[in-house]
């Protein structure tokens, strides 16, 4: 999903993650109003701007905490940790957040996201920040999870990152689809189009 600031992306995925109620229609998830749905909810990993993680707490301790929150009480601490080998973190898992860098912390946030082993995962921007090495290796973690039968729904001002990952593209403008359809054709030929619907 791409779109040009103020879009409504942010907000879309606050409310497909059921951290806002719509103002009109419903987000179903499995045929189930997801508001009225806690265990639904729990059912979805998000990345937002915001990491959700604990600057005083280490790596492991944040994925550890959230695993707990997820109900996953045996071996916590082993989850966290698998997880943070699965974002190439193992070497850093004891470190406080607040010495990490913007890249690294991204990161633990994408392990967080992807704890509990959620259907579907939102996704505001996961590369950002990551150098080529851990961009490559995130978008390679997250192509797994979408051959697994993951959804997917990933936000992105860089088509070009995102674009091997998409089964379908959609672009929001003024919180109105203007693209909204499988992915067909090349990546040049979808940026074309996206110009023109940006500036036409």
């Amino acid at each position: 999903m791409v779109g040009p600031n103020g879009a409504g992306k942010s907000t879309l995925l606050r409310l497909l993650a059921g951290l806002a109620r719509p103002s009109a229609g419903s987000v179903l998830l499995g045929g189930v109003p997801l508001t009225r749905d806690a265990a639904a909810r729990r059912t979805i990993g998000l990345l937002s701007h915001q990491s959700h993680l604990y600057d005083d707490l280490s790596a492991v301790e944040n994925l550890a905490f959230a695993a707990r929150l997820h109900g996953l009480v045996i071996d916590p601490t082993g989850n966290a940790r698998r997880g943070l080998a699965a974002v190439g973190l193992i070497d850093r898992v004891d470190e406080p957040v607040r010495r990490l860098s913007r890249g690294t912390v991204q990161r633990v946030a994408i392990a967080r996201a992807l704890m509990h082993g959620p259907r579907v995962l939102l996704l505001d921007e996961p590369l950002s920040g990551l150098d080529p090495a851990a961009a490559e290796q995130i978008a390679a973690l997250l192509d797994d999870e979408r051959r697994t039968g993951k959804g997917l729904v990933l936000v992105s001002h860089d088509v070009h990152e995102s674009w091997e990952l998409a089964t379908h593209v959609h672009l929001l403008m003024r919180g109105a689809w203007v693209i909204d359809e499988p992915r067909s054709g090349t990546l040049e030929q979808f940026l074309t189009r996206y110009r023109e619907a940006l500036h036409g």
